[in-house]
């Protein structure tokens, strides 16, 4: 039983992996990180 419990644990967090990675590559949000970096590397200390 302990077996299957950390299987279905493995499974959910590949699949929250799997749509965290959908979100993080889509147009508008990956834009918006390569904006945020390049800001961070421009910025003047």
């Amino acid at each position: 039983m302990v077996t299957s419990e950390y299987a279905m644990g493995i499974v959910a967090a590949v699949a929250f992996a799997v749509v965290l990675y959908k979100v993080v590559t889509s147009g508008p949000v990956s834009a918006e990180l390569q904006n945020i970096v390049k800001e961070a590397l421009n910025a003047r200390m």
